[in-house]
C-alpha cells in the first residue's frame, strides 16, 4: 500500500507524526510518498485547472501538490490523506488559549477536491481513495477515535492499533522537534563563541516550503548569516531563564511562553510562535535581525504586523518583512532586498548584539564551558 501526503500548509509541521503514524500500521518508509516542493512547473503540469477561487496563495498550491501525487507518480498510491487540521501540537500549549489551526488551511482539503472532480472523479480513476480526517493534533486524546473513524475501514486497523500508532506518531514527532531544537542550540553556541550574527525567520510552517517562501532564507545564508526558525528555537530551561528569568520573577510575565503581555487573543497556532518568536528575537543577543514572510492578503497575519514589528525593533533589532509573497516571484526585486538586508546587518551587527548583551545576566548558558567564556 502506498500513501501519498501533499507536503503544504500544515504538512510541513506534522509530517513526521504522520510518518511515525503509518509505519507503525504497517505502511513502510518507502510506500509514505510526500509532494515535492511548491513550483510553477508542479502546478502547470498537474493542477492547471483543478485550482480553487482563493487568495491564500498556499491554498491555490495544493492543487499542484494532489495533482503530482494522483498522477505524476511512476508508481501509482493507492490512497492520498490530506488531513482537515482543527488545532496543532505545540510547544505553548499550556501557556496561551489555545493552538487552532488557519481555518483556510482546514478547508483546503475540501476545497481543492472539487477540482478533481469537476467533470469526472479523478481518484475513482485512477483507482485512488481520498483520505481526509478531521484532526485535533493539539489534543492527542481525541486523535486514536478521530483517525479510526475516518482511516479505519481503509487501512483494515482496530481501534487498540490506531492508539498504539497514534502514540508512536508523536514519538515521531517529538524526537524530530527536540533534534531540530538541539541544531539550533549549537548555531546559537557557534555564534555566541564567535560573536557572530544570526537571523530568526517569522513565519508560518509553510513558508519553509522554497517555492512558497521563494527561497528568501536561502539567499541570506548564503551570504554567511545562519537562519533559525522560531518554531524550531531551542526551549531548554536555562536559555529560557536566562532569557525571560528577571521578567518572570518580577511578575510581568506567568513563564517564558506567556505571550498573554503582547497578545491577548492567543488562540492561533502560527500566530501564537510568531508572536513569541517575535519576544525571543527581542532578546536573544546574536539574533540582530528579523525575517517576516507573510503571504500575499493572509488575514491570520495582517493583524500581527505591527506588533511584531514594535516588539523587535524596540529592542533595537533590526527588522525586515516580506508580506506579500505570491505566485508572482519577483527575483531582482528580493535579490536587491536581500543585498540591503546583508548591508544593515554587517553595519549594525556588533553594537546591536552588545547592547542586548549588557541588558541580559552576565552567566550565559550557551558559553563553551557554560559560564560566560562566550556571552560576557
Amino acid at each position: 500500500m502506498r500513501v501519498g501526503i501533499p507536503k503544504v500548509l500544515s504538512v510541513w509541521s506534522t509530517h513526521q507524526f504522520w510518518i511515525g503514524f503509518l509505519r507503525a500500521l504497517g505502511v513502510a518508509r518507502k510506500n509514505i510518498v510526500f509532494s515535492s516542493d511548491t513550483s510553477e512547473r508542479q502546478f502547470r503540469e498537474f493542477g492547471k485547472g483543478r485550482g480553487t477561487v482563493d487568495s491564500c496563495y498556499p491554498v491555490k498550491c495544493v492543487s499542484g501538490h494532489y495533482g503530482e501525487l494522483v498522477f505524476g507518480q511512476r508508481k501509482p498510491i493507492d490512497m492520498l490523506l490530506s488531513p482537515l487540521f482543527y488545532n496543532l501540537p505545540s510547544f505553548l500549549r499550556g501557556h496561551v488559549l489555545d493552538t487552532y489551526a488557519c481555518p483556510r488551511d482546514m478547508a483546503a482539503a475540501e476545497n481543492i477536491k472539487a477540482g478533481f472532480l469537476r467533470e469526472k472523479d479523478a481518484f475513482a480513476e485512477r483507482g485512488v481513495t481520498l483520505l481526509r480526517p478531521f484532526v485535533s493534533l493539539g489534543d492527542p486524546e481525541l486523535v486514536p477515535r478521530q483517525l479510526q473513524a475516518a482511516l479505519g475501514e481503509a487501512l483494515h486497523t482496530s481501534y487498540q492499533e490506531v492508539v498504539e500508532a497514534v502514540e508512536a506518531g508523536y514519538r515521531a514527532l517529538d524526537s524530530f522537534n527536540s533534534r531540530m531544537r538541539a541544531k539550533s542550540r549549537e548555531v546559537l553556541s557557534a555564534c555566541g563563541q564567535e560573536r557572530r550574527p544570526c537571523l530568526m525567520v517569522l513565519a508560518r510552517p509553510y513558508h519553509m516550503d522554497p517555492g512558497i517562501g521563494h527561497e528568501i532564507e536561502g539567499q541570506l545564508q548564503s551570504h554567511g548569516f545562519p537562519i533559525l526558525w522560531a518554531q524550531y528555537f531551542p526551549i531548554d530551561d536555562d536559555l529560557m531563564s536566562w532569557l525571560f528569568g528577571r521578567e518572570v520573577a518580577a511578575g510581568r510575565i506567568g513563564s517564558p511562553f506567556d505571550i498573554a503581555d503582547v497578545w491577548q487573543s492567543s488562540y492561533s497556532n502560527s500566530t501564537n510562535e510568531i508572536l513569541w518568536g517575535a519576544k525571543v528575537a527581542a532578546r536573544c543577543p546574536w539574533i540582530t535581525g528579523v525575517i517576516r514572510l507573510s503571504s500575499y492578503e493572509c488575514g491570520m497575519d495582517q493583524p500581527t504586523y505591527t506588533p511584531v514589528q514594535k516588539i523587535v525593533e524596540t529592542s533595537g533589532t533590526l527588522f525586515f518583512k516580506f508580506g506579500d509573497l505570491d505566485a508572482t516571484k519577483p527575483t531582482g526585486s528580493v535579490k536587491i532586498r536581500v543585498e540591503t538586508i546583508v548591508h544593515y546587518l554587517e553595519q549594525y551587527s556588533g553594537r546591536i548584539i552588545e547592547a542586548k548583551l549588557a541588558r541580559l545576566p552576565a552567566r550565559c548558558p550557551l558559553a563553551a564551558n557554560e559560564v560566560t567564556a562566550a556571552c560576557g
